[in-house]
């Protein structure tokens, strides 16, 4: 009897310890590994996602052949001695094991036979100006006891568009389809948050997935209407579509919201967390933990629909999203269209990766944006 008791304290000891443990590591991975600031402009469906580069010429990269590679669309590469910007696969040279896409450009840096590259969505580095030779003027979002940095793309339009980048990107990925939207004359504000690259440190680690950063985009909002705008249309990347989302119903000027574009919103924060864990590499034992620790930020439910605005109905909605993202489920944006067909556009893209709508078919997906946006300018 007595060793039954010492050996069901020692096996209590043990799992106490090894749940602490777990509960710390997983504790770590929901405050700061995953959930943190912006990783070099890599939106979370491309984090871990490496290849080699195996020959290039002056039009072509030979790449080690992956589903990732094979990607239809343009990406930026990413290593340690440069990067470049990528077309589609090509039908030519290709091996069992390589796969030839158009190289559209390179740098700054270089990229040469050998190197371990990521990949992107994020084609452009820079600012506007640098990147795309587009005018714009750096401006500062009042917001409590900081100020946001923002970029302000002007135009003739009193309607504005404000672009909201999600998680693990940075104010760039925006700039893909800032000549389009300055094509369509619309005012662009492209806000930093808390804890972006230039922007002030934020007060927790914890991120909640757009459930509590909203705010950093109500700044975005407030400034947009005492600068003019009359009506503002939201348009956010991943969380940056839940930010949308939130501020379209909680902020006190959300009646000025006459539209919103999301695109691979986190509608389901739960799947999005358990799909995060695995990208990171978290091991399967440590990942109830992990998405527990981390749902103590954020929110167990999807992001609220706006309320009725002036014209007494909710703002219309594009839902940019495909049955491939891998971190928001797409299920959940056909979920959410079906409910609400009467102000909810769903525009489906098909072998595009979470954040990377565009990237997977630039022109189908501008077309859908136009027929959006015309009638909201």
């Amino acid at each position: 009897m007595r060793r039954r008791i010492t050996a069901a304290v020692a096996a209590s000891t043990v799992l106490a310890v090894g749940t602490g443990l777990a509960t710390a590591l997983a504790g770590r991975w929901a405050s700061g590994t995953a959930l943190g600031a912006a990783r070099g402009g890599r939106p979370a469906g491309f984090a871990g996602i490496r290849f080699a580069v195996h020959a290039s010429t002056a039009d072509t990269l030979t790449l080690t052949r992956s589903a990732h590679a094979l990607r239809p669309g343009t990406y930026r590469l990413t290593g340690r001695s440069g990067s470049a910007v990528i077309g589609p696969p090509l039908d030519v040279a290709s091996t069992p094991d390589t796969v030839v896409r158009q190289l559209i450009s390179v740098g700054p840096g270089r990229l040469p036979p050998g190197s371990s590259v990521g990949l992107t969505p994020q084609l452009h580095t820079g600012t506007p100006r640098s990147a795309l030779g587009i005018e714009y003027t750096d401006v500062e979002l009042p917001h409590g006891s900081v100020r946001l940095p923002a970029w302000l793309v002007p135009g003739p339009r009193d309607t504005w568009v404000i672009a909201l980048h999600g998680l693990g990107a940075t104010r760039e990925l925006p700039l893909n389809v800032l000549p389009f939207l300055q094509e369509l004359r619309f005012p662009v504000l492209l806000p930093g948050y808390r804890g972006d690259p230039g922007a002030p440190r934020r007060a927790e680690r914890a991120y909640r997935l757009g459930a509590g950063e909203w705010r950093d985009a109500e700044a975005a909002l407030r400034f947009a209407v005492r600068a003019g705008a009359r009506r503002v249309v939201l348009y956010g990347w991943s969380t940056g579509a839940t930010m949308a989302l939130h501020t379209a119903t909680h902020s006190p000027l959300h009646q000025r919201v006459a539209g919103l574009v999301l695109d691979s919103p986190v509608l389901w924060p739960t799947a999005t967390l358990r799909a995060m864990a695995v990208r990171r590499g978290v091991p399967a034992v440590l990942r109830p933990w992990a998405v527990a620790a981390a749902q103590r930020g954020a929110p167990a439910g999807p992001p609220p629909v706006p309320p009725p605005g002036e014209r007494g109905t909710p703002p219309p909605m594009l839902l940019v999203h495909g049955p491939d993202d891998t971190i928001a489920p797409f299920a959940a944006s056909r979920e959410l269209a079906g409910r609400h067909e009467r102000n909810v556009v769903l525009h489906t893209v098909a072998q595009a990766q979470h954040a990377a709508m565009w990237n997977a078919d630039p022109d189908g997906y501008q077309e859908a944006l136009r027929r959006f946006l015309t009638p909201l300018m």
